[in-house]
């Protein structure tokens, strides 16, 4: 299934003008992630800060990007030259004059000068009324902007003005990043395809006695070899009670025969993400218990996708999840009384503790706001959103509930596509029925 689709250069300069647009009259600055250290002087894999790369394209470290829609040139990238030492060692690096022909940076700097990058922020902020900058990510990085910030306002003389105002770039980027384009929807699908994939060969390659290590590793290996770059988030392959952990990593429990087995996992494909989770028992078959309860949350799973359509919100879908997975726990006798007063007083929640779904992209819980400007009113879906819809139930050990259902835990998510009618289901090709998984399964 490997394919090379990309995010052309010609839609980053696009995605440039628009942030330029939007921010006109201000400056923005944005940093490059940073190398993450592992142990000692051994670093985990690099991966580039999703807003910086949404941009620039660039994925190495080191780097700045300043935005001044006053200047002629109002995109400056600041990034390593080039190295031949350091390429022997780690490989090619872009080099100033590739971030100029191959980014379409307007002007190219050493980000080894700190002289460079004070002068130019400075330019920046003196010809801006406000700046877009991360605050609280880096604290010796704070210290540098409100710095920078300073020495630009004594430059201005006796204004009466204080200093800039500074707004978070990821509010703008992440209403850019709400709504994908064609390119972006390609480049999900891949990410979907393959982690679909992954996800069904899972289900044939449990075995009773396994550790879910081995199958965290089965998973990894056919993201790689379908041509995924990374995991999109930590795999979650939660076993028997594990399954009630919601963000349950270790990941080292024996599966045995009577077992459901949770897991959550995704691939990232050219900085895009799936975020699919199937439940399936370890041995051939559900067990009546399980069985009920995983078709309580199919029910309820089924029915939120359906909904999803141009003008319907989040809210109103996680409203009906909570509506049909109450009524389920009246069925399965967990819950009693009416489901107004239940879901009022929240009974529902020590069952099923989250939302029903997230914003999916770039990030696997994506930018972009869940409310209309006001914060009181949930937004309404548009063509190009992608989000997740994934409600479950969980029974631990200790939890009130039937002794049969004790230790049994249920989650099923696919990613959804608003389109001009309706939706696409991007995760369609991974079984959900029943009878689908225990045809794999035996």
């Amino acid at each position: 299934m490997k394919t090379q689709l990309q995010i052309t250069p010609k839609e980053r300069a696009q995605r440039r003008q628009e942030f330029i647009g939007r921010i006109k009259g201000g400056a923005a600055f944005l940093f490059a992630a940073p190398h993450a250290i592992r142990n000692h002087d051994v670093h985990h894999p690099y991966r580039q800060d999703s807003n910086f790369y949404y941009l620039t394209g660039l994925d190495e470290p080191e780097s700045i990007a300043i935005f001044n829609p006053q200047s002629k040139k109002p995109f400056t990238l600041f990034l390593e030259p080039k190295d031949k030492t350091k390429e022997l060692w780690e490989g090619k690096m872009l080099g100033l004059e590739g971030a100029r022909q191959k980014l379409g940076a307007d002007e190219a700097k050493s980000s080894h000068d700190p002289n460079a990058f004070e002068e130019a922020a400075i330019e920046a902020l003196l010809q801006a009324d406000r700046l877009y900058y991360r605050v609280g990510v880096n604290t010796l990085r704070d210290q540098l902007i409100f710095s920078l910030m300073v020495k630009a306002a004594k430059k201005l003389g006796r204004t009466g003005r204080s200093l800039w105002p500074i707004f978070d770039p990821s509010e703008v980027l992440g209403e850019m990043r709400l709504v994908k384009s064609a390119n972006e929807i390609a480049c999900l699908q891949v990410a979907a395809n393959i982690t679909a994939q992954a996800h069904t060969e899972a289900m044939r390659y449990c075995k009773p006695g396994m550790y879910e290590f081995e199958l965290e590793a089965a998973l990894f290996h056919s993201f790689r070899a379908a041509g995924a770059g990374r995991l999109g988030y930590g795999s979650i392959v939660a076993s028997g009670e594990n399954a009630c952990v919601l963000h349950y990593v270790n990941n080292q429990r024996k599966m045995q025969e009577s077992d459901l087995i949770l897991i959550d996992a995704g691939a990232e494909y050219e900085y895009y993400t799936a975020d699919i989770t199937r439940c399936f028992p370890v041995g051939t078959h559900f067990s009546p218990e399980q069985k009920e309860i995983y078709q309580s949350v199919l029910l309820a799973q089924k029915e939120c996708v359906a909904m999803a359509k141009p003008g319907r919100t989040l809210k109103e879908i996680h409203q009906h999840a909570v509506e049909v997975l109450t009524e389920e726990l009246k069925r399965l006798k967990v819950l009693k009384g009416t489901t107004a007063s239940l879901i009022k007083s929240e009974a529902y929640r020590p069952f099923y503790p989250h939302g029903t779904g997230h914003w999916l992209g770039m990030d696997v819980h994506d930018l972009g706001r869940y409310y209309e400007e006001t914060y009181s009113n949930s937004r309404k879906l548009k063509p190009g959103m992608v989000f997740t819809v994934e409600p479950g139930l969980y029974f631990s050990a200790d939890s009130k509930v039937p002794a049969k259902f004790k230790g049994i835990g249920v989650r099923i998510e696919d990613d959804v596509l608003i389109t001009e009618k309706g939706h696409h289901v991007l995760t369609s090709a991974v079984p959900k029925e029943v009878e689908e998984i225990e045809s794999l399964r035996s």
